[in-house]
């Protein structure tokens, strides 16, 4: 048992100590390892020194102002006279032709061909006469037509404006005859109504006459009633009387005064409908009358029949002047048909007599058996081989007139082209190899193939130099000095602007550690490799150039071996 317990604790003891052993390795290389997980910086130390603020390129020469020779009609080269380089004076052979007719000479004799063929198809098969034949070969009757035909387009506006206010009169006629028509029509209407109201009013007065004696008679009766009540009171009232019935009686009297105003007042409406109807029946007697003694619908009639008489003669006269129109129009449609046939033919004629302007034209023009050199020069490109067709309107060859200059041109960054001007000299790469070279940038412009980045620099060229020749340049600003310069790839740049990281040391108990801090600076001049720069830094600043991982400002970095 004190075996097993001794065991035990030296199992323990020993994983004690290796525990401790493991966790001492650890702290001792804990810096190590963090190491590994930082990002790895290459710096170094500000620098001063001269930068020269040159930009570099290579263009091919062209020419400045060339001379394109071109030909007016297609033909095929039997051999080329000249080469690339070769000087040439005004007249000189470029090409040899063969001896044959242009594709465009060929073309034109087809198309006079074929006009002729039009016009004599149309001869045949669009029914025009021999009037119309003679019209278009004298070429003058087309515009006789034109002339006639405005003649009567004006014509018929006269007759359209004689038209319109008969046809506005003849409405007007109809309207009125149906006006006429339904105002009779009103008129026996009424008459009718008239004598059908008579019984009917008749017979209303014989109602409210009876109502009103039959009220008359109710009214009565009350007021007899009212009457006697009224001297029983009196007499009950009086010394002697019975005087219990002073109270009934004078209740009853109140009762008979109350029916008494009730029937005056059923009397007096019935007087007041009485009154109404009577005045009604004299209203429709007195109509029925009026109208039966009218002579309204005579002389309606009348009106009616004057008024038809009116409207023939004014539609007699508006078929008149419609007729005239008619016979206008149908004149101008002949007219229009005839001119469309003289038109035609002029037509044809004219392409007849252009094909044929065409053929003369490319006849009296024609090439020679040679294309010749318009002006004195070097030959810069031909784009022509013996066998191959040159083409009109094309250039065969290009010449470089004497004493005309050469350019060059290629592409830069904005950045780049914002440090030169118009009429920078540029300087010649290996300038010993070229004799009274000039280079002078003439354009910045945008790159057509990028115009949002970068920038077409021109230059002129003047010397010993030919087109199609290579040549690389510098141009730029003159060598300054500056106190503090760094690799460009030092500069770093966000919307805040340009900075540089400098890498500041600071101690721990397990050593140095690394920090990248951000110096904010302004570029005053670059090169190809180097900038000058101005900030807070003091010229011996650690600048991070390069790191494997993206570094921020604040953060720990470790320094490349």
């Amino acid at each position: 048992m004190d075996e097993k317990k001794t065991k035990r604790r030296e199992w323990v003891k020993t994983a004690a100590i290796i525990f401790l052993s493991v966790m001492l390795v650890l702290t001792f290389f804990s810096q190590t390892i963090m190491n590994y997980s930082l990002p790895e910086v290459a710096a170094q130390y500000v620098q001063s020194g001269t930068i020269t603020a040159k930009i570099r390129g290579m263009g091919m020469i062209e020419s400045g102002d060339p001379y394109n020779v071109m030909v007016k009609e297609t033909r095929k080269v039997s051999s080329v006279a000249v080469r690339v380089g070769d000087k040439v004076q005004k007249g000189d052979v470029l090409l040899y032709l063969a001896e044959e007719d242009s594709d465009e000479l060929e073309m034109a004799k087809n198309e006079l061909k074929m006009a002729q063929e039009a016009y004599d198809k149309a001869l045949l098969t669009e029914g025009i006469t021999a009037s119309d034949i003679n019209a278009a070969d004298k070429n003058i009757s087309a515009d006789s037509y034109r002339k006639k035909i405005t003649n009567l387009q004006a014509a018929i506006k006269e007759e359209e404006k004689a038209i319109e206010p008969l046809d506005k009169k003849v409405k007007e006629l109809e309207q009125w005859i149906a006006d006429l028509n339904q105002q009779i029509s009103y008129e026996q209407n009424l008459n009718g109504i008239a004598n059908e109201r008579i019984p009917a009013a008749e017979n209303a007065l014989q109602k409210a006459e009876r109502e009103k004696n039959s009220a008359y008679s109710a009214l009565t009766s009350a007021t007899a009633n009212r009457d006697n009540i009224k001297s029983q009171l009196d007499a009950a009232s009086v010394s002697g009387g019975d005087a219990s019935q002073v109270a009934p009686l004078t209740e009853k009297l109140k009762n008979a005064e109350a029916a008494v105003t009730s029937a005056q007042q059923v009397y007096n409406t019935a007087v007041a409908n009485y009154n109404t109807a009577s005045a009604e029946y004299n209203t429709v007697v007195a109509n029925a009358e009026e109208r039966g003694a009218s002579q309204t619908i005579v002389n309606l009639r009348n009106q009616v029949a004057t008024a038809e008489i009116n409207l023939y003669a004014a539609r007699k006269e508006l078929t008149t002047a419609q007729e005239a129109k008619a016979e206008k129009e149908a004149q101008m449609t002949e007219l229009l048909s005839q001119i469309t046939n003289v038109t035609t033919l002029e037509g044809y004629l004219t392409a007849i007599e252009d094909a044929k302007k065409r053929v003369e034209e490319l006849e009296a023009d024609a090439l020679g058996g040679t294309v010749n050199a318009d002006i004195a020069g070097t030959v810069t490109a031909i784009y022509a081989s013996a066998g191959k067709e040159i083409s009109a309107a094309k250039e065969v060859v290009v010449i470089q007139p004497e004493g005309q200059g050469y350019t060059l041109s290629f592409s830069v960054t904005n950045e780049q082209a914002s440090r030169l001007s118009v009429g920078d000299r540029a300087d010649l790469i290996n300038s010993w190899r070229y004799d009274d070279v000039d280079v002078v940038l003439a354009k910045i412009q945008p790159d057509k193939n990028d115009p949002g980045k970068k920038k077409l620099l021109t230059f002129n060229v003047t010397g010993e130099v030919t087109a199609g020749q290579t040549l690389n340049v510098s141009v730029g600003q003159k060598s300054a000095n500056y106190d503090l310069i760094v690799p460009n790839s030092a500069i770093r740049e966000d919307n805040n602007g340009k900075f540089v990281l400098t890498v500041e040391s600071k101690s721990s108990p397990l050593g140095n550690r690394y920090i990248a801090t951000r110096v904010d600076v302004e570029v005053l001049a670059s090169d190809d490799t180097q900038s000058a720069i101005s900030g807070g830094l003091y010229g011996y600043e650690f600048i991070i150039t390069t790191s494997t991982k993206p570094v921020e400002a604040g953060k720990q970095v470790r320094l490349a071996e």
